[in-house]
């Protein structure tokens, strides 16, 4: 694939055509491919600083919006793994920018264009020349796209399935989860509880448990199973 058509490409998957070519071009400039008294000005590093900034800042917001009863903790941890350098490589290759971006000869034979830490920067970088060219609003559009769903759906499911299962529907402007017992069996002295669980325009989801307590959370966990979000594993016992 030509230059031309790999620069086109990653335009394609950004959602935003150049009107500065040469901007482009700079935030796909590895420090490697610049002789070594221009390297760090010539390259994406001022980009990635702007860009990573530019980052921070959209998607505390989004965040501060999308979780109205999280705390400040919560969501500088949720910050932490949408802004993490995998998330941003991830991105990346989604946007296809290997294959455009400008390399020395040693750092492209030695898999540069697979690296997570460049990919990474280079993500920031184009964030960064978005904001420069087209201002904040069109940046702030491009990485709404990127990590709305990212934050919607963690890739890495709590340990809890109801604490899971309430952040999924926070995440989705949804109300808090609705539980309800619709069964109870056995005797009186080990009965097993069943329960049911609402989500707002989602099917209910249901379980069985030795007190009320678990069947939420089994209920929970079944729901976030059904939903793709939550892999099979067997819910923990009550203590």
């Amino acid at each position: 694939m030509s230059r031309t058509a790999a620069l086109a490409v990653v335009e394609a998957h950004l959602g935003h055509t150049f009107a500065d070519r040469g901007l482009l071009a700079h935030a796909l400039t590895h420090i490697s491919a610049l002789p070594a008294d221009r390297a760090r000005i010539g390259s994406y590093q001022r980009l990635e600083f702007l860009g990573d900034r530019v980052l921070g800042l959209v998607v505390s917001a989004m965040l501060y919006e999308a979780f109205p009863n999280a705390e400040e903790g919560e969501m500088s941890r949720r910050l932490a793994a949408l802004v993490r350098r995998e998330t941003c490589a991830e991105i990346a290759r989604e946007w296809q920018v290997g294959q455009a971006v400008f390399l020395g000869d040693n750092e492209a034979g030695a898999g540069g264009r697979e690296k997570p830490a460049i990919l990474s920067d280079i993500c920031e970088a184009l964030i960064g020349a978005v904001f420069i060219e087209a201002g904040f609003e069109r940046a702030a559009a491009i990485v709404r796209a990127a990590w709305t769903e990212r934050m919607r759906q963690p890739s890495r499911p709590l340990q809890d399935p109801k604490t899971a299962l309430q952040e999924w529907a926070q995440g989705r402007g949804r109300p808090t989860p609705l539980y309800r017992e619709t069964g109870r069996t056995g005797p009186a002295h080990a009965p097993v509880f069943t329960l049911s669980v609402t989500v707002d325009g989602c099917a209910p989801a249901s379980g069985s448990g030795t007190s009320k307590r678990v069947a939420e959370q089994v209920a929970a966990q079944t729901f976030l199973q059904r939903e793709g979000l939550l892999a099979p594993v067997a819910a923990k016992a009550e203590r």
